[in-house]
């Protein structure tokens, strides 16, 4: 694989516990219809930065087209959701203009639900929040995930684990299934109300497959064609292709991207070309361990398809540090730069979640690094 400078870093979000603020992750971008730039992301709080400790919603913005941006400011607070989490927020234009604001919300430790917010005002003040998710359950769906169609209907990739109480819910004792299967929600009238759609995917439980398929992706492919991935413990993201809008899926089966148990990120750039952001090797018997969590999410690469997914270029490492781990990339494009958000903490942090990194690339570069005509 070669490597390259891609672009410049324009901001490391890193935490600060002695402000008690232990992780700053998943965030996403958007472009408003006044050239600035938003970008929400999950801010902690207090002194935990673990998946299931406190965060809120916070924002900062950019007015000189995502060279640089201001002060934070905070969207909402998990009191004010009436949760213990707020986290992993997706960002989508509405048909009438305003900011979609699509977050999880973990009422409690067995319950987590997707909620949508909009805000017609740049995102200063937000509606009232609809619940995407329409029934009690544990539900994870990534930041930078939920992708409107071009028939207009929105669609959420979400995995169920099954979380529940040992014994009485106050006991202290959960029943935690780190094994899940995704699932689709959809919306076809703007996000005002929502269903499941008929089928779910699922591989086989072993004794080598902890995790299932965990923290889907999709994309709407040039023919209309939806292609959803998910990350395994098995080497490989595994893909599913619908046919007819995300109603109903193929069988999960290995795709072509190799990965350790770390999720995929691919967005397709005006022009059509589909660009892919991933961990490219797996865990393996014997691959050397950190004194932090990495999760084996180092090098970080990315790869263009100009054949609408069919084959992809020879992937770029940009990041490589082996003490630090790369995930959760959010991508957004404006009409000169792709702009990049991702996870990017190690050692310095004690875990590869804590810091955030934003990196702007311009589409010249990213077209120079892949000429027309180099997929493999």
């Amino acid at each position: 694989m070669k490597r390259e400078e891609l672009g410049r870093i324009i901001l490391d979000l890193k935490p600060d516990l002695k402000k008690g603020n232990p992780r700053n992750s998943e965030g996403a971008f958007m472009e408003l219809e006044n050239g600035e730039i938003i970008f929400i992301y999950s801010r902690f709080k207090g002194e935990s930065g673990a998946d299931h400790a406190t965060s809120d919603l916070a924002i900062l913005r950019s007015t000189d087209g995502g060279e640089t941006f201001g002060d934070e400011q905070t969207v909402t607070t998990c009191e004010g959701e009436d949760g213990v989490n707020v986290m992993s927020l997706s960002l989508l234009e509405m048909n009438d203009g305003d900011i979609g604001l699509f977050y999880l919300v973990r009422t409690t430790y067995t319950m987590c639900q997707m909620f949508l917010k909009r805000s017609s005002d740049g995102g200063h003040t937000w509606s009232s929040r609809v619940l995407c998710t329409p029934y009690d359950a544990f539900f994870v769906v990534n930041n930078d995930r939920v992708t409107r169609l071009a028939n207009g209907r929105i669609l959420i990739p979400a995995a169920r684990h099954e979380y529940g109480w040992l014994d009485a819910p106050d006991s202290g004792k959960i029943y935690a299934d780190s094994r899940s299967e995704v699932l689709f929600f959809y919306s076809d009238d703007d996000g005002r109300t929502w269903k499941q759609a008929a089928d779910k995917c699922s591989i086989p439980f072993h004794t080598y497959n902890g995790a299932g398929l965990q923290e889907p992706g999709l994309i709407e492919l040039a023919d209309g064609i939806l292609w959803a991935w998910a990350r395994t413990e098995l080497g490989r993201q595994y893909e599913m292709f619908s046919l007819d809008n995300g109603e109903h899926w193929t069988a999960a089966q290995p795709s072509r991207f190799t990965s350790p148990n770390s999720p995929l990120s691919m967005k397709r750039a005006p022009g059509g070309r589909i660009y892919a952001i991933w961990n490219p090797i797996p865990e393996y018997n014997g691959r050397e361990k950190t004194g932090c969590f990495t999760g084996g999410r180092t090098p970080f690469v990315i790869g263009a398809s100009d054949d609408n997914g069919k084959s992809f270029s020879e992937p770029v490492i940009f990041e490589e540090d082996e003490l630090s781990g790369y995930c959760y990339c959010a991508i957004y494009f404006t009409d000169d730069k792709m702009l990049l958000a991702y996870c990017a903490g190690g050692a310095a942090e004690k875990s590869c979640l804590a810091k955030t990194r934003l990196r702007s690339i311009p589409m010249e570069q990213l077209r120079e690094l892949f000429p027309d005509g180099s997929n493999i």
